[in-house]
């Protein structure tokens, strides 16, 4: 694809995102409201998503803009040690859910990243929290997959584009980490 072709397929998916608005400030305010109330956010994804998972982390554990306090998020895909284990031990689709099961408690949020919506621990990463009755936030691409449906909160980017839905959720979560420190910096 050309740099052209490229850049134009991106705006026309941002100019879209307009489209999922009001999921995108269901999420926001789900974020906003775990945190202030204490509970943390467990967020895993696969690959390029695994990045967008320890992207977020960092940016509430660390900081994003202003000085905050240290906000509890954990990125399940950051530890390779436990990866392999409950990989080996359990399988490759249990790498998320085994760590969900021990490590959410009431008030937590799961939020996964999935360009595709089809990842087998992803979606076991979804039943899991539905099993423990947490509320679960899915950022989706290409129409959202085997994931469609199954998070208390979808956002789906539209589009057929899996680059294009990476390159929006990182946008989307740099919106929600504006919010987080407008809301809690100070």
């Amino acid at each position: 694809m050309s740099f052209d072709a490229a850049l134009a397929q991106t705006l026309r998916t941002f100019q879209a995102l307009t489209d999922i608005r009001p999921q995108i400030d269901q999420a926001t305010e789900l974020v906003v409201s775990t945190l202030r109330q204490g509970g943390k956010l467990l967020i895993c994804g696969n690959g390029g998503s695994a990045a967008e998972a320890q992207h977020f982390s960092t940016e509430l554990v660390g900081r994003y803009f202003k000085n905050r306090r240290s906000l509890p998020a954990v990125a399940l895909s950051a530890d390779g040690s436990l990866l392999t284990c409950i990989g080996n031990d359990y399988g490759y689709d249990s790498v998320f859910s085994r760590q969900i099961e021990g490590l959410a408690r009431p008030g937590d949020v799961v939020v996964v990243f999935t360009s595709s919506g089809n990842s087998a621990n992803i979606l076991a990463a979804l039943a899991e929290a539905r099993r423990l009755a947490l509320p679960s936030i899915a950022f989706l691409g290409r129409g959202g997959g085997k994931a469609r449906g199954l998070a208390t909160i979808d956002l789906i980017v539209p589009g057929d584009s899996g680059r294009a839905a990476q390159e929006a959720h990182l946008f989307l979560l740099h919106h929600i980490c504006d919010v987080i420190d407008a809301d809690l910096a100070g």
